[in-house]
């Protein structure tokens, strides 16, 4: 089936309060949720905490609000996941609870070619490096666009812009990301040329 046309029809089967929709649409979309998730906080647990927190808000808001038809399930789930990421640092930043400054991003699902889709970047291992140092407005983007296949549509539902301004972020992004995958190959050939090129 169509991705489109079953997550309108889970939407709407959720709508009015069916279980057994939301538990397809849990096994649908759980490892993309965690996946999204694990890439903004870098902690396996936490993670998988924040996951099931998103469901179970979902379903929650599901048994007390009217979803509206018109909106995509998945974006709806993501924007919850994203909101729910937004409340887990504010609650550290309250606790005074120091993080790490490099997180550990790590591509999990490498089948997902983000070098094909950055123009071909060649260096698996640069990408993670570098994704990491991007601002979070851009590592977001290259985060739902690349690595969770999501619409432009989808992300501008999800982050409260309009597809327009999606388009420009994922191509500013991508930019940033080349910029930097350039520096670094550049610096790093400039350190490993032989002292004896020069004489």
């Amino acid at each position: 089936m169509n991705k489109i046309r079953q997550d309108k029809k889970l939407l709407f089967r959720i709508k009015k309060k069916d279980r057994e929709a939301f538990v397809e649409a849990y096994d649908l979309y759980v490892d993309d949720i965690y996946r999204f998730i694990y890439f903004k906080i870098g902690r396996e647990e936490e993670a998988q905490d924040i996951t099931s927190e998103v469901f179970l808000k979902v379903w929650n808001y599901a048994q007390s609000h009217e979803l509206d038809e018109t909106k995509s399930l998945r974006a709806f789930i993501y924007k919850t996941a994203r909101n729910s990421v937004i409340d887990y640092y504010r609650r550290l930043k309250e606790n005074d609870v120091s993080l790490d400054e490099d997180i550990g991003i790590v591509l999990i699902d490498e089948e997902q070619n983000l070098l094909a889709q950055a123009e071909n970047v060649s260096n698996l291992k640069l990408i993670k490096e570098n994704l990491s140092k991007l601002k979070d407005e851009y590592r977001e983007i290259i985060l739902m666009r690349f690595i969770d296949d999501l619409s432009f549509a989808e992300i501008a539902e999800i982050t409260g812009k309009t597809s327009g301004n999606i388009r420009v972020l994922v191509f500013r992004a991508l930019q940033a990301l080349k910029e930097m995958i350039n520096d670094t190959s550049v610096s790093s050939r400039a350190t490993t040329r032989d002292p004896g090129d020069n004489l």
